[in-house]
């Protein structure tokens, strides 16, 4: 019997590698800028040393120790320090990926499986091997109910898996394309012993057993989380993971807000900082700490897909069902005020939901756009195919007054007029919502847009929550309006699912939050995510730019195109740049200074 089970097993094998090769990285265009046999990443250092200690900060609690569920709030830093995947991405290349727990990895010619090998190094944090049992168990989890829905919906065509064996697993996908072998790829990989005798959605505070450098050393609810370096962390000295996570420990410290934040900071309650807002950066970040030298304050330039920050129409309320209502509203705000009167003049116009990147929809659509975008010629506005994405503008004198009454009469055409003092429907109902916020500082944006609303006879309130409950209520969809930031990765795909499809509109925790409910970007989404090449691929994000622009989905606002950081100077740091990161990213490949 053990006899034919080896048989069948090298069988297996063999048909396999006839059609395909193992490679230890992917990438979205077959091409890896690192060898098989690198030693680093450029963007780290062999001075790096081991050692020391990082403290962050976080806003608001937390009451869970499972990122990966829908309910409740994890802590900052749990998922990026104790949870790896079978791959790492490059911070040099737009979408390729290293094998880390994933060893080798083999595509078959067709694209609708892949061979996985599993590192014979690998382990947990209690040291427990990683075998291909935890692969299968991941997946398997992460696409139930237990998981957020994102998850589901992400991995959604990543059909099955099959272990052959403790260290081999194939994955099976629904149908071949550019990525599906790649999203698989980012599997974070649980220890099924640890999550069979602790349910995955289990409340509580149990530490749990983790795949990544760092485990949770102690805590104190609503005060803060450090995390420790496993010590026989078996990834090291691992190409994809030399020179990083260099810090001993890492303590986040949890603060009420934005403003207190800052002023802890100041005060060295912990040692960086990513900002976010302009008048703290210009303002608040200076004195004689900075001047000497003490505290230091940089841009660091990236080459990131901005996609979309703007505030959000949940099309689920009846008041902003029709896109007229929604376009008036959006030409009440003034863009060219607010950022040279409030940000100082250091932000972009957001003009797409792909800013600052090639996936922009420029001028008219291309053929291959309306190859596309004919499909649904009927159920389209007009200007998808008409007009050119261009931004509310009110940079000439004068120019707000005329988007005012370009507002009034489109609400009149949509049924709103100004009686006894409002705005109010056929019903005699007042036109009047509320923006949620999650950060006072944004209140100084809100008063003059509400203001300009006011013009119109609207009523626009706005309310800062704590962060529980803004979570809680963007997770429900419970919200008139609200800001958001639409992030977008360099080669759009699976992610958009969740942003913007029909079956997202309905599921709670998706980051549906305008509530889209289209054929056309369903459609779009699939051209998306199937693309065969990069022509396609970027015909289809262009045309999706489009469609959603003119659904008047959100009301755009802007970005920066260079993070904003300020840090003790406590840290040395590489040589090299990346090109695609975040800032917790680059602070992974710093060290203590002796």
């Amino acid at each position: 019997m053990k006899i034919k089970i080896l048989v069948l097993l090298l069988t297996a094998f063999l048909s396999h590698s006839q059609t395909a090769q193992a490679v230890h990285g992917v990438s979205i265009d077959g091409n890896l800028k690192y060898p098989a046999n690198f030693d680093h990443f450029a963007y780290t250092s062999n001075n790096a040393k081991q050692g020391g200690h990082l403290t962050l900060h976080g806003l608001g609690s937390f009451d869970k120790f499972n990122p990966f569920t829908l309910k409740g709030v994890a802590p900052d830093g749990l998922q990026q320090l104790s949870f790896d995947s079978l791959t790492v991405a490059s911070m040099d290349e737009p979408f390729a990926r290293y094998g880390l727990i994933a060893q080798d990895i083999d595509l078959a010619d067709n694209g609708l499986s892949m061979l996985i090998t599993i590192n014979k190094k690998a382990t947990f944090s209690d040291g427990s091997p990683i075998t291909a049992d935890d692969v299968a168990f991941s997946l398997s989890i992460l696409k139930s109910d237990e998981a957020h829905p994102f998850y589901s919906s992400y991995f959604q065509d990543v059909e099955r898996t099959e272990v052959i064996d403790r260290q081999h697993i194939r994955f099976f996908f629904k149908r071949a394309s550019r990525e599906v072998h790649i999203i698989a790829c980012e599997l974070p990989i649980f220890s099924k012993t640890f999550y069979t005798n602790h349910p995955f959605a289990e409340e509580g505070f149990t530490i749990p057993v983790t795949s990544g450098a760092y485990t949770i050393e102690s805590y104190s609810l609503g005060k803060n989380i450090t995390y420790k370096k496993n010590k026989n962390y078996w990834a090291t000295d691992h190409p994809t993971r030399k020179n990083s996570f260099n810090f001993a420990t890492i303590t986040y410290k949890f603060y009420k807000d934005q403003i207190i934040s800052v002023e802890a900071f100041k005060a060295h309650d912990y040692d960086f900082m990513a900002v976010n807002i302009a008048k703290q950066w210009v303002r608040d970040m200076r004195g004689p700490k900075f001047d000497s030298g003490e505290i230091q304050k940089h841009y660091l330039e990236h080459k990131l897909n901005a996609g979309m920050q703007g505030f959000v129409f949940n099309t689920r309320r009846g008041l902003f069902k029709d896109p007229r209502v929604r376009r008036a509203l959006g030409l009440a705000f003034d863009f060219t005020w607010t950022n040279n009167a409030l940000f100082f003049g250091q932000y972009t116009q957001s003009y797409s939901y792909f800013s600052n990147s090639i996936y922009a929809a420029p001028g008219l659509p291309s053929p291959e756009e309306l190859t596309l975008l004919d499909k649904f010629k009927d159920e389209l506005p007009s200007e998808v195919f008409t007009t050119p994405i261009t931004p509310v503008s009110t940079a000439r004198k004068g120019q707000l007054r005329q988007n005012l009454r370009l507002a009034k009469k489109l609400l009149h055409e949509a049924g709103w007029n100004y009686t006894d003092g409002a705005l109010r429907n056929q019903k005699g109902q007042p036109f009047t919502f509320e923006i949620m916020l999650s950060s006072p500082s944004f209140e100084r944006v809100m008063a003059p847009f509400a203001g300009n609303l006011e013009r119109l006879g609207i009523k626009a309130t706005y309310r800062t929550l704590d962060m529980a409950l803004y979570v809680r209520n963007m997770r429900q969809f419970d919200f008139d309006m609200m800001v958001t930031v639409y992030g977008q990765s360099q080669s759009p795909g699976n992610e958009q699912r969740s942003m913007w499809t029909s079956e997202s509109a309905s599921q709670q925790g998706s980051r549906n939050y305008a509530g889209v409910n289209s054929r056309a970007i369903d459609f779009l989404v699939e051209e998306i995510i199937h693309a065969k090449d990069q022509q396609a691929l970027t015909a289809a994000c262009r045309a999706l730019d489009r469609v959603l622009w003119y659904g008047y989905y959100v009301i755009p606002n802007w970005y920066a195109p260079a993070h904003r950081v300020v840090y003790w100077h406590k840290f040395s740091m590489p040589k090299t740049k990346p090109l695609y990161y975040s800032t917790f990213d680059i602070l992974m490949t710093w060290w203590q200074k002796d």
